[in-house]
């Protein structure tokens, strides 16, 4: 079994070098001063909780999984005093407002240790994630009374948070929800429905949990419009803060899942629950997708975290596997080399390192663009975060999910069958990640929303080339000439085939859906290239000033390795966002046949 140990080196890197945190916190005025050695830190300290109490714990969540009995779930040994610990160290209340209790401090801080949660323990960590979205919300929507009664107890970790969405009857199709709400006459309203696949629907991790429910008002439109969301608590709470009466909201079942078995994934029953409008009227969608966009990110981040475990497992097992003679020997007095001496397991490893680590970049410039979009005074810069992150945050999740998964798959494959068992932990990693490409949407409606939406209906795209074609301009030096030209004609193409695409779109109703797909995985491989292009960028710069540092150079070759053997892969997708959807639907659907 690999033990993980948090990447510092490169998380700092990211930060301090690649993307300027230190500096974009100083200009963002409602949040704590974060100098270096502060944030260097909380980083330490979180690595350390990490490795030390969540590694542990992480193949017992795996192989015990939660229990469900009458209505009750138990997760699995270690995982509430892991709880209590890091409910103790304030580690929840980083990002949170002091007047609710909470340290102040960048959104983007928290992420970045969630992705060391997320590494090291993904089940364990998703009791976590809901807090992010969920105070997020409260923040926005809920009023002084609501935020007074809930948000410190949720900043505390004394309670916990879910987000109920999905109906037996419909997935990402919302516009097809059933559950009701009536109102009781006294401000509140008895909800009726049932959710599945709620994460962290229940638990013995906390005294309460807070549902955000989304449920349809008497005579509210049909479809989407028509939706509203409440806040549904599991144990009523009067208004000074004490709890009252346990809700009429149960848990009917948990799912025996592929993976993440550590966390309860419920069905939820509201039978006549009690609950509080949260925001407006048949406006509950617009609430629900500030939820929805920061657990969009969060996903992003959970696939590169756990990119990064199998890596660091691979990587570790290659080193030390003794397996066949390589064609250059490097162990001539042994009877086999080491495998990490074959020139294809050199490419797995490669290309799990690039993705995890250009993953990292685009997830981290996404978390400075939410840190200005939620604290900035700047309008202007706030907008233009607004639309970045708009346009790339279908880009990180769908992407980053689908290399995620075959980077774990990569992870599998190194150990041969070693791999496939159990024993050597890998396996998990690759069903815990597969999850990461469906909840939050799957790829195709990722890519549906980047196509369809950012780049055809907002022209998104052109808020977020400028930047890239500045860097260019800004690095015409000879050194960076191998990653500028190939960036530069992505850029020009990336135009080309969105234009094309939005034409054939005019006469062809099937065109963007049929294109969805490629094109948001060409997105991500070409924003990718532009990640690793500054990451060369700043270790070329390092190089010339005589730093003698092996990871400068070991991130150039990375870089090198992307561009030459990961970008090409873009022109399989221009290849197929040229073609028509026609032999998509030549078949009727009632002519397959098997």
């Amino acid at each position: 079994m690999s033990d993980y140990k948090a990447p510092l080196r490169d998380i700092e890197f990211t930060i301090k070098e690649l993307l300027d945190f230190i500096p974009h916190y100083q200009q963002l005025p409602s949040v704590e001063e974060v100098p270096e050695d502060t944030l260097s830190a909380i980083l330490k300290e979180a690595a350390k909780f990490c490795e030390n109490r969540l590694v542990p714990i992480n193949r017992i969540g795996d192989e015990v999984g939660c229990q469900w009995r009458d209505g009750e779930v138990t997760t699995p040994p270690g995982f509430k005093e892991a709880f209590k610990e890091f409910a103790a160290g304030g580690w929840v209340s980083l990002a949170e407002d002091p007047e609710h209790g909470g340290q102040g401090l960048p959104f983007s801080l928290v992420m970045v240790v969630f992705e060391m949660l997320a590494s090291s323990n993904m089940a364990w960590s998703l009791y976590i994630a809901n807090y992010y979205g969920t105070l997020i919300t409260l923040e926005k929507y809920a009023t002084e009374e609501q935020k007074s009664l809930y948000i410190p107890k949720l900043v505390s970790a004394e309670w916990n948070s879910t987000m109920c969405l999905t109906e037996p009857h419909c997935g990402s199709d919302l516009g097809l929800l059933r559950t009701k709400a009536e109102p009781n006459g006294d401000g509140s309203y008895a909800l009726n429905g049932t959710k599945i696949f709620i994460t962290s629907g229940d638990h013995d991790l906390t005294d309460n949990i807070i549902h955000l429910v989304l449920a349809r008002l008497p005579n509210a439109p049909e479809g989407t419009r028509g939706i509203s969301l409440f806040i549904v608590p599991k144990f009523n709470v009067n208004s000074d803060g004490s709890f009252g009466e346990r809700n009429s909201v149960s848990c009917g079942s948990i799912e025996e899942k592929m993976g993440i078995h550590g966390s309860s994934t419920c069905t939820m029953n509201f039978e006549g629950a009690t609950g509080y409008l949260l925001g407006s009227e048949h406006k509950g969608l617009t609430a629900m997708f500030t939820y929805m966009n920061e657990s969009r990110i969060t996903t992003a981040i959970q696939a590169y975290a756990l990119g990064e475990t199998s890596f660091q497992g691979a990587l570790s097992y290659a080193q030390e596997r003794l397996q066949m003679r390589a064609p250059e020997r490097t162990h001539p007095d042994q009877q086999a080399d080491p495998i990490i001496s074959h020139p294809d397991v050199r490419r797995m490893l490669l290309t799990q390192k690039a993705f995890t680590e250009g993953g990292r970049m685009l997830s981290y410039y996404c978390l400075k663009q939410m840190d200005i979009t939620l604290k900035s005074d700047d309008p202007a810069a706030k907008q233009q975060a607004e639309q970045r992150l708009a346009f790339l945050t279908p880009v990180a999740k769908g992407f980053n999910s689908e290399v995620g998964i075959e980077s774990t798959s990569m992870g599998v494959q190194m150990f041969g069958g070693h791999g496939y068992i159990a024993e050597s932990g890998m396996e998990q990693h690759s069903r815990d990640q597969r999850i990461t490409a469906l909840y939050e949407g799957v790829t195709a409606i990722q890519g549906l929303d980047l196509l369809g939406r950012k780049a055809l209906s907002m022209g998104l795209l052109e808020s977020f080339l400028p930047e890239i074609e500045l860097f260019i301009e800004q690095q015409q030096v000879e050194e960076m000439a191998e990653f500028n030209l190939p960036l530069q004609a992505a850029i020009s193409e990336w135009l080309q085939i969105t234009a094309d695409i939005g034409q054939r779109a005019k006469t062809d109703v099937n065109q963007v859906g049929a294109c969805a797909y490629d094109y948001l995985m060409y997105a991500g491989y070409v924003t990718l290239a532009y990640f690793w292009a500054q990451a060369a960028a700043v270790s070329l710069q390092q190089l010339s000033d005589g730093s003698d540092d092996k990871f400068y150079n070991t991130k150039l070759e990375t870089a090198r390795f992307y561009f030459r053997r990961l970008l090409p892969r873009t022109q399989t997708h221009i290849s197929l966002l040229r073609e028509s959807s026609e032999n998509l639907l030549s078949i009727g659907s009632d002519e397959f046949t098997f």
